[in-house]
């Protein structure tokens, strides 16, 4: 049966047993597995150890929700302080409200610390990092699907997205902006994935043009969402966050590029030293079995030199 519009789930809770698996939380869990994980990779192949992602992340991802969450509730502080609200709704964060922006800029306050802690350069880190965190907002922005929330304007388009009767929401088919977002995260990440292999951007530029590209796309997708926020100038203020950090990143990239071309060639300290020792060893364990057949090729070329009976006899023979 061909449906004529994307449906929503009845519910965004999982019941297994006594604990609720809750949609919007499973989501945001696995975009955060991703990016470690993908970071990692890249890590790795820029010169680092495994696993300095994932202890520098348990800094960055705290304070990265702690952010998320602030932003949220401070942009939107009349759904929690207004009169007939509960403020203590500010606090339960499985029911949405994430603000990316604040995610990351306290996201990066917790990977500093990380960093300074490990004695590698943020920048080197944030490079290596920036691709999984596009692919993490993509997997994440299903949340929003299993919440029924900031969906954009009315439309009848094959790709609508049926939303439900509930509190605040009207029902309909509106447009998808979850969904779109979802797509641009994973062309960000490809785009960052691809320049950086092209330009072998370094010092932090890899994460400025993730910065920038995702800007670009928050943007057009924020101007289609109709769900409540504050206006400056006719403007959701999103999108001139949007707008200010796209400079911002730009503005970076080209003076970077300027003070420090290229990219940096040890990003951890230590782990060149490491890769040495690991491979001295392996060449010692090497050398050590090649050592009796060695030997055993000695005493095979002595017996061959070596005369034996016929050969002593046929000495005496000439004497």
């Amino acid at each position: 049966m061909d449906l004529a519009y994307i449906p929503s789930p009845s519910t965004g809770v999982i019941d297994l047993g006594p604990i609720p698996l809750r949609g919007y939380a499973f989501c945001i869990i696995i975009g955060v597995f991703v990016a470690v994980w993908f970071g990692n990779k890249r890590w790795i192949a820029r010169g680092g150890r495994s696993g300095t992602v994932a202890d520098i992340a348990v800094w960055a991802v705290p304070f990265g929700l702690v952010g998320g969450r602030l932003y949220h509730v401070i942009t939107d502080y009349q759904l929690y302080f207004s009169d007939g609200e509960n403020w203590v709704d500010a606090f339960k964060i499985w029911q949405g409200g994430l603000g990316i922006w604040g995610a990351i800029a306290l996201g990066a306050v917790g990977a500093w610390i990380g960093c300074r802690r490990r004695g590698i350069p943020l920048p080197a880190w944030a490079d290596a990092l920036a691709p999984g965190i596009a692919f993490a907002q993509a997997i994440g922005r299903w949340g929003n699907w299993f919440n029924q929330e900031l969906y954009g304007k009315p439309t009848d388009l094959p790709w609508a997205l049926k939303i439900s009767e509930g509190p605040n929401r009207v029902a309909g088919t509106y447009h998808p902006t979850f969904l779109y977002e979802s797509l641009w995260c994973v062309g960000v990440a490809l785009l960052v994935i691809w320049a950086d292999r092209r330009f072998k951007l370094g010092h932090g530029r890899a994460f400025a043009l993730y910065v920038a590209a995702y800007c670009t796309g928050r943007a057009w997708i924020e101007y289609m969402r109709v769900d409540e926020a504050h206006h400056i100038l006719g403007l959701r203020l999103n999108v001139w966050t949007a707008v200010i950090v796209f400079v911002l990143a730009v503005t970076y990239i080209v003076i970077s590029a300027k003070v420090r071309p290229g990219r940096e060639e040890v990003v951890e300290p230590g782990a060149v030293e490491a890769t040495e020792t690991a491979e001295g060893a392996e060449d010692a364990t090497e050398d050590a079995d090649s050592g009796p057949a060695a030997d055993g090729d000695v005493r095979r070329d002595d017996e061959a030199r070596a005369p034996g009976k016929n050969g002593t006899a046929e000495a005496a023979k000439h004497a």
